[in-house]
């Protein structure tokens, strides 16, 4: 267990790491290796971290009935969450868990993509439901096509998530949400330091933009974007991206993981950067729309 005087004892900068995972065969499975690379991250001197989209679930049939126990307090996941953070002693970003809602009117069969800030007592610092869902047609091939309908599985979240923490003022986003940059300046607006974009970005869809959105986002609102994707590019009938990375205000990938394989990005955050790079281009005062 990391010592928390020790993990926080620059004010000005902690450590990020993008967690990689290629889904498994089942939700235990998923579980124990996003532990493994959790806690390999820790060893690297990691105290945030971000999991990927839907890293517990990805792929499980019968959704509804596997998450009914899932609301960010209890359920399997949520449990796991909660432990890794308190055990390792870090900031928890739990990609997302498919929950239903809290209030009613509740659709019974379309829970919200929700991702969970966790502190490293393992409470529940905030939530954010993912607000875009990805309906899209991809050519996977000039004579093949795959049509995605995410709304016709989840429900889709209202509110932006900017969280002001001990460690960074840190955003919530989600996967497709990276194709719309004004949550990104309302997220920076907000006092945003680090966006965080647990993803599953397709093999299609990332090899083409997956890098070229993270640096957009972070270049165009001076901040640190913190991208886990899961990976799995030659899966013939879902494949997944992969290539997470840390960027810094300027664009500059700090780490990224290469290939078709799990693994970690982890890079220091200097929050110095931040402030530096918005007096001396001070894009946010030149706006004019």
């Amino acid at each position: 267990m990391i010592n928390k005087t020790e993990s926080y004892s620059n004010e000005d900068s902690l450590t990020a790491a993008a967690i990689q995972i290629k889904p498994a065969g089942s939700v235990d499975k998923n579980l124990d290796n996003a532990k493994s690379l959790l806690r390999e991250a820790v060893d690297r001197g990691a105290n945030l971290a971000v999991l990927p989209e839907n890293f517990a679930y990805y792929g499980q049939t019968n959704i509804t009935a596997t998450i009914k126990n899932e609301n960010g307090e209890t359920g399997l996941v949520s449990e796991f969450l909660r432990t890794q953070a308190q055990e390792l002693n870090i900031w928890l970003v739990g990609g997302t868990i498919p929950v239903f809602g809290c209030t009613e009117p509740v659709d019974v069969n379309r829970p919200y993509a929700r991702s969970f800030l966790l502190n490293p007592e393992g409470k529940r610092e905030a939530y954010y439901d993912k607000i875009h869902l990805f309906d899209a047609d991809i050519s996977l091939s000039q004579d093949q096509h795959r049509q995605y309908r995410e709304s016709d599985r989840y429900s889709a979240g209202i509110s932006v998530c900017a969280v002001p923490t001990r460690a960074a003022n840190i955003g919530l986003t989600v996967c497709y949400d990276l194709r719309f940059p004004e949550l990104y300046r309302n997220l920076a607006d907000q006092g945003a330091e680090i966006i965080t974009v647990p993803s599953a970005f397709t093999a299609n869809t990332g090899e083409a933009h997956w890098e070229v959105l993270l640096r957009a986002r972070a270049i165009e609102n001076q901040l640190f974007i913190v991208g886990a994707n899961l990976v799995d590019r030659h899966h013939p009938k879902r494949g997944l991206w992969g290539g997470s990375a840390i960027i810094d205000p300027w664009g500059t990938i700090l780490d990224s993981v290469a290939g078709d394989q799990p693994g970690i990005a982890i890079a220091n955050i200097n929050m110095a950067l931040i402030r530096d790079q918005r007096r001396n281009m001070p894009v946010q005062q030149h706006r004019k729309l």
